[in-house]
């Protein structure tokens, strides 16, 4: 059975960790067709740290009751025991915020003959925003990157990687996130998303805050990491907020609004265009209609226009938004063409197949474990 290990910030923990669901959905499609898996996590990392604090020990087990059976192993970056963790396997994921250190140590084995293929996996915007502390890592030691988009990946190829570099969207995983029967409407409309470091304040104010307060919509916030006074901002709004929410209980918190909005940070939508947060696959997937402020899908992952609406700025936003409240036709027929554009090209399974097949292509044949029973 062919082994697949991942290096990763956290699966435990999704506190202003996006990361988190795509990884459990691709690790869990892994599993189910027959691979064996193992993720290995700091056992401090920042995110659950941070959900310890908020919430208790408690809060770092509540993923079990959705993926109860991924093996996760926590280590030390002083003393984690890198020969324990690359034993048998075939293939290694190592996402970026992974420890220097740690990268340092398994790039280090795989110079010195690992007999698996070890892939680093880009999430971010510093290979752009920051190219001096990417220098720092030792790429040069991966057999080949994947980059969560197109213009990522040509950042990779600027820098010689060449064929060395795929471009492998984030996607939602269908297990999860799906159509969920209508809940008791809680409220007009839903945003789930993360403060962050002020890289989308203003947008935050002119394609929510403002036009959510110009309509009256009953509008409720879910996310962490908001100051004092961006938490005083949404009450002055109307607006309720509800901290941090487990990102497996989105699919109820969409079924229980009419509708909700896609509003990237700064550096993704002008830095790296084509590619959406993960937040727009998942809530798609949900069947919930979609607004979202300006991103260049030059990718064509959905068609603008008919899988979500685009406002290009406030005034727009109002607009798009008082018109799908106000229709329940036209919401149907966002939430339906959303949702089915997810299921046919963007889900966790979709880019298992993708891994596969560039596994493939650099000489590394992951069979099916699966796929050889049903035979």
């Amino acid at each position: 059975m062919a082994k697949i290990v991942l290096f990763c910030h956290s699966l435990r923990s999704d506190w202003n960790h996006g990361n988190a669901h795509f990884l459990r959905g691709v690790l869990s499609e892994l599993q189910r067709r027959g691979f064996e898996v193992e993720a290995w996590e700091p056992a401090n990392g920042w995110s659950a740290r941070n959900l310890e604090a908020d919430l208790g020990p408690s809060a770092l087990k509540a993923w079990r009751a959705v993926y109860p059976d991924l093996p996760v192993m926590t280590y030390d970056a002083a003393d984690i025991d890198v020969d324990r963790a690359l034993e048998g396997a075939a293939l290694v994921l190592v996402h970026e915020w992974t420890d220097p250190a740690v990268i340092g140590l398994l790039t280090a084995r795989r110079r010195a003959g690992a007999r698996c293929l070890l892939m680093f996996h880009d999430t971010h915007h510093r290979m752009i925003s920051a190219p001096e502390e990417m220098a720092r890592l030792d790429l040069d030691g991966f057999d080949a990157v994947l980059a969560f988009g197109e213009s990522l990946a040509e950042a990779y190829r600027r820098r010689g990687w060449g064929r060395r570099v795929f471009a492998w969207h984030e996607g939602a995983d269908l297990r999860v996130f799906k159509l969920l029967p209508e809940r008791p409407r809680r409220c007009d409309l839903v945003w789930i998303g993360n403060w962050g470091d002020d890289e989308r304040a203003a947008e935050l104010r002119e394609f929510l805050i403002d036009p959510v307060m110009a309509l009256g919509l009953s509008t409720c916030i879910h996310g962490v990491r908001y100051p004092v006074a961006a938490q005083a901002a949404l009450k002055a709004a109307g607006i309720d907020y509800s901290g941090y929410l487990p990102n497996f209980y989105a699919p109820r918190i969409f079924a229980a609004a009419r509708m909700t909005v896609h509003i990237p940070r700064r550096p993704y939508a002008r830095m790296l265009p084509g590619i959406p947060t993960i937040r727009m696959f998942e809530a798609l997937a949900c069947g919930i209609p979609l607004v979202s402020s300006p991103w260049d899908d030059c990718e064509q992952l959905f068609t603008p226009g008919e899988d979500y609406l685009v406002a290009r700025n406030g005034t727009e936003m109002q607009r798009q938004l008082a018109q799908l409240c106000a229709d329940p036709a036209l919401r149907a027929h966002f939430a339906e063409r959303g949702r089915a554009t997810v299921i046919a090209r963007h889900s966790c399974a979709h880019r298992v197949d993708q891994l596969l097949a560039i596994c493939a292509g650099l000489g590394c044949q992951l069979t099916e474990p699966a796929a050889i029973v049903a035979k």
